[in-house]
């Protein structure tokens, strides 16, 4: 590993610490945030929202914030919002009836933990909980908390995050191709990094067009983030992903990998990572590690 990889790996770890321990305090006994929650949702919820994952959303929007001069609780609140609603989203996926995971992040999925009911409820919990972090945001101006509030809203409902889920679970019918592919994937999955990159952005109060520009940035990683995901499935073990491997081709699952192949899939994540790194240039050192973020997502093996 370069000494630069190296050094962004650092940032990152340390950044994921910093957001599983904010999440662990919200979630806490006594927090203002969950009091009179009844002790077995709480219990699921936590189960659901801690102890692993990569918390790259929280570390885009800290990131992004962080190139327009904005830092502080304001900006890793936000990020401790989108990761709760990001972790909403996978309780719910993991459901038989939606990709009906037994495994997540090494450990039993809600529903098994658990049992479907409280998986729902720990999920729905985790979603409303999420706005309300959003509009509580310390040190965050009224207008920008509103913006951020109708941006998440689009990015994570019907026309986004949720919409991309049916699309996804319709396509096991019948055959897609590739910009049916490509739309359904910016829906489920990159519309959440989309929002990570552009909330930054919101919260520094930044010009619209370095708002589009982040914008821009996001919907490129986002789509990397979903071919490096796909290609795992097709390529790595259930052990190195800490869930089932080989599930997306077993049941019919539309992918980009599964489309065009792994040499095809390889060279297009290296075009988003170059038309990443593009759209940081303006910035100059200060987008570097955005830039190294792209580069990550693109060649993760996990």
């Amino acid at each position: 590993m370069s000494e630069r990889a190296a050094a962004f790996e650092a940032r990152f770890s340390a950044a994921a610490g910093e957001t599983e321990a904010r999440l662990a305090a919200i979630l806490a006994d006594g927090s203002h945030f969950v009091e009179g929650t009844p002790q077995t949702l709480l219990a699921a919820m936590r189960h659901g929202a801690l102890g692993g994952g990569k918390r790259l959303r929280p570390f885009l929007v800290a990131e992004s914030a962080s190139l327009f001069g904005a830092v502080g609780d304001g900006p890793a609140q936000i990020g401790a919002a989108l990761e709760l609603l990001h972790c909403y989203s996978l309780v719910h996926d993991d459901l038989p009836a939606m990709d009906d995971d037994d495994m997540r992040r090494g450990r039993p999925t809600v529903h098994r933990a658990y049992d479907e009911a409280t998986a729902i409820l720990a999920g729905d919990a985790l979603l409303t909980l999420a706005f309300a972090l959003v509009a509580d945001a310390p040190g965050v101006p009224p207008e920008s908390r509103v913006a951020l509030v109708a941006a998440l809203a689009s990015e994570a409902g019907a026309a986004g995050m949720v919409g991309g889920q049916a699309l996804d679970l319709a396509a096991e019918a019948r055959s897609l191709d590739e910009d049916e592919i490509a739309r359904m994937q910016a829906m489920k999955t990159g519309a959440l990094l989309t929002f990570a990159c552009e909330a930054g952005a919101i919260l520094a109060g930044a010009s619209s067009a370095d708002r589009a520009r982040l914008r821009h940035f996001g919907q490129a990683i986002g789509l990397a983030f979903q071919l490096a995901d796909d290609l795992l499935d097709e390529t790595a073990d259930a052990a190195t992903l800490g869930k089932a491997a080989g599930k997306d081709r077993g049941r019919g699952k539309k992918t980009l990998p599964a489309l065009h192949g792994v040499d095809w899939t390889r060279a297009r994540l290296a075009a988003l990572v170059a038309e990443a790194e593009a759209l940081l240039s303006p910035f100059g050192e200060r987008g570097d590690t955005l830039a190294a973020a792209a580069r990550f997502i693109a060649n993760r093996d996990r």
